[in-house]
């Protein structure tokens, strides 16, 4: 891994990450572009960096809905419970795959293009779906909050957009667009660092002195993507934009489903 390989990656990973697209999957599409022969651990370490610097640029964003997610979760206003709740039960579906089926989920990191595609196909659709879906003025209730949290655990695989899946999902079942967005990006967080804790605890995490400065320019680069594609996402939700994502979804799936077949 070098710094110029970190870099592209970081910024793929700061795009895609919002945008829904599947930054996974892509993640995965370019790491076979560039060669990036890892193995599974190795490549999971470079994952988790940058999903980090992701997941740090929504705080930034997101900081003072985050501090009323807490403060609610402790609060007397019986709405502000409501969310925080709401936000923590969405989490639960993510978390149980991630603990039982670790050891899949990491083969699944291993350049298997021809599932991202397939995956990606899936994405395009939902976009497609919750694009034609009528506006509406809903709230997330608590069957919306564990549907939501399904689509996020499904999302874990590569070529399914975890924001696409879940800002979909939540659209298709009647909720406001941008609290969708709202609620799919507050999500995450928490999902994320702990993954990074339990990868640090657990030892899954394979570290060598030699890619120190690849891992910290990938970092910087996802974070400053990321801060620009979480702001440009919200604005696109806003105005039923997503088709034009799922027709990209498609093409790329065909592009690379050509490409393994020649």
């Amino acid at each position: 891994m070098d710094i110029v390989n970190a870099i592209i990656l970081g910024i793929i990973q700061g795009l895609t990450e919002f945008l829904p697209v599947s930054s996974s999957g892509h993640l995965e599409i370019v790491k076979v572009l560039l060669g990036n022969n890892s193995v599974p651990k190795e490549s999971l370490l470079l994952t988790v960096v940058l999903h980090f610097a992701t997941a740090l640029s929504t705080i930034v964003i997101f900081r003072k809905d985050i501090k009323e997610v807490g403060s609610g979760l402790f609060s007397k206003n019986n709405q502000s419970f409501k969310f925080s709740f709401f936000i923590a039960i969405s989490m639960i579906p993510a978390a149980l795959i991630g603990f039982f089926f670790e050891e899949n989920i990491e083969f699944l990191f291993s350049g298997q293009l021809k599932l991202v595609a397939y995956m990606l196909m899936i994405t395009g659709l939902l976009l497609l779906f919750a694009d034609k879906k009528i506006e509406n003025e809903k709230n997330v209730g608590m069957l919306d909050s564990i549907l939501i949290g399904v689509a996020q655990a499904i999302a874990i695989l590569p070529g399914i957009s975890r924001s696409g899946a879940t800002i979909s999902c939540a659209i298709l079942l009647g909720i406001n667009k941008e609290k969708a967005a709202r609620f799919s990006f507050l999500m995450v967080i928490p999902l994320i660092f702990g993954k990074m804790g339990k990868d640090m605890l657990s030892g899954n995490i394979v570290y060598d002195s030699s890619i120190f400065f690849p891992l910290v320019f990938g970092f910087i680069s996802a974070f400053i993507t990321g801060i620009f594609a979480c702001k440009l996402m919200i604005r696109l939700v806003k105005n039923s934009n997503l088709k034009y994502f799922s027709y990209y979804c498609f093409v790329i799936a065909f592009v690379v489903l050509f490409s393994l077949l020649i």
